[in-house]
């Protein structure tokens, strides 16, 4: 059975737990020595067990049980302190910014535990009200794509929303996003998000898990639902608070010189794992694997990443954009320049299967036309409509046998369309092929009332012209 959501799992990526409730002060009761010592042990075990960096792990351990014999803890007697100190003697130790000992909530405010469900509820709503990372996507002047990111949320929940955002700035000259405010999530999101700025199959990044000893490969996906952007320009904006999968996201960019980075080196955190309970009151963030970028061969862990452009976080978007702008520009004129030669080298193509028809190579011709306008399709040069229109050119011009081609392979690609047969049953009609033309014209019709297309009558009155025609002969 697929898993629905990984939230709830001790191998949550990159999710940095940040959010706080009130805390009763029955809940705040003071620590006794015996549970300074069970915590102290439990830790040193947990991250024993568990931590990337097994060395690190039992000096992490070994310095933190020195603390305690030491008296170092004695002065705690109240738990958000004692989290606090514990979590700065880890750190001191292995320099990891995601591990942390948190003083954790045991109850509800009305006293009673918390059921897994409804903490598994309460979390889902968090997530829908931040519309699952996605707090703001908007077109700016000079048609930039603006996407503002708070997390990376769990895939499955937030893939719809992440698809919305990027076929919302699909038309963009420019990208810009925002990871100012980003405190990380989901690596599976960062390679859904990442996916539409790539035109090639790329190795984003790779996960190295102490558990199993096995790493983790993370590529862009085969198919996207929407249209990839792999040549518009792209700028990230980033602050001290961009962490961990925010940092995977921009550092995924900067080394395949996919974007620019603006703003303030980010926080320095590379290693994933999840959040693991020591005792009713107290959990701890364990990383329990390291990222590899494929590029570079290490990560962004301790020293965070380097922007491109260095500026105050609250300068990055005003820098950006400006920049965006002029990106934009030099894009739009590339993207006319590339589309006017690819024009040329299909109308070359059409008029080298026309003669191919000359010849009555027919299916040679076919295949130029297909290859040629299904790449034009690809690219965006030409929809339904706009072939329709070339059909109709070469139809009037005294090229039938291209008109039919041209029409054939509309009807292949909108095969849905009521109209692509209609026009296929002209082109039939004008080139004498009169049952060919019958049957075009009946599809026309057919579908046309299935869909109640406001020309049924027009494709029913040019059945019946070709209809009499045949009875005629």
């Amino acid at each position: 059975m697929k898993r629905k959501s990984t939230l709830f799992a001790v191998t949550i990526l990159f999710l940095v737990y940040n959010h706080s409730l009130a805390i009763s002060q029955e809940q705040k009761a003071n620590l006794s020595a015996e549970e300074r010592q069970a915590v102290v042990d439990r830790i040193s075990n947990l991250i024993t067990e568990n931590y990337v960096f097994l060395e690190v792990a039992e000096k992490s351990a070994e310095h933190i049980q020195g603390q305690l014999k030491a008296g170092h803890y004695d002065e705690f007697t109240e738990p958000e302190g004692f989290a606090k100190k514990l979590t700065e003697d880890l750190q001191s130790v292995n320099h990891d910014k995601h591990m942390r000992v948190r003083f954790r909530q045991p109850q509800t405010l009305a006293g009673q535990p918390e059921d897994p469900e409804s903490a598994r509820a309460r979390m889902l709503r968090r997530m829908r009200a931040g519309n699952y990372g996605f707090r703001k996507v908007e077109i700016l002047d000079g048609n930039i794509g603006y996407i503002d990111m708070r997390s990376f949320s769990d895939v499955d929940l937030g893939r719809q929303a992440a698809v919305s955002a990027m076929r919302f700035v699909t038309n963009s000259d420019a990208l810009i996003f925002d990871m100012r405010k980003n405190g990380g999530g989901s690596p599976a999101m960062v390679q859904l998000v990442c996916s539409y700025l790539f035109g090639k199959k790329t190795h984003l990044n790779s996960l190295y898990w102490r558990r199993g000893d096995r790493t983790q490969e993370f590529w862009t996906l085969d198919e996207i639902d929407g249209k990839r952007m792999p040549d518009v320009p792209v700028f990230v904006l980033t602050s001290k608070r961009t962490f961990s999968g925010a940092e995977e996201f921009t550092y995924n960019l900067k080394t395949r010189k996919r974007a620019k980075i603006v703003g303030e080196t980010t926080g320095g955190g590379a290693n994933p794992g999840g959040t693991l309970r020591i005792n009713e009151r107290f959990g701890i963030f364990v990383p329990t694997g390291r990222a590899i970028n494929p590029v570079t061969g290490t990560n962004w862990e301790g020293v965070g990443v380097e922007p491109d452009i260095k500026v105050e976080a609250d300068s990055a978007l005003a820098v950006a954009q400006k920049l965006a702008i002029e990106a934009a520009k030099e894009y739009r004129e590339t993207q006319i320049a590339k589309a006017t030669q690819r024009s040329e080298e299909r109308n070359q193509t059409l008029v080298k299967a026309n003669a191919l028809f000359d010849k009555n190579k027919h299916a040679e011709a076919e295949s130029l036309i297909n290859t040629a306008l299904n790449q034009a399709v690809l690219s965006g040069d030409l929809n339904e409509g706009l072939i329709n229109g070339m059909g109709y050119q070469h139809l009037q011009s005294g090229a039938p046998d291209l008109a039919v081609a041209i029409f054939k392979f509309n009807a292949s690609r909108y095969a849905d369309s009521p109209n692509v047969y209609d026009s296929l049953g002209d082109g039939y009609d004008k080139n004498n092929q009169l049952e060919l033309a019958k049957q075009s014209y009946e599809t026309a019709y057919k579908k046309g009332l299935e869909m109640h297309d406001d020309n049924v009558q027009a494709y029913k009155a040019n059945l019946e012209r070709v209809l009499k025609k045949i009875s005629l002969k």
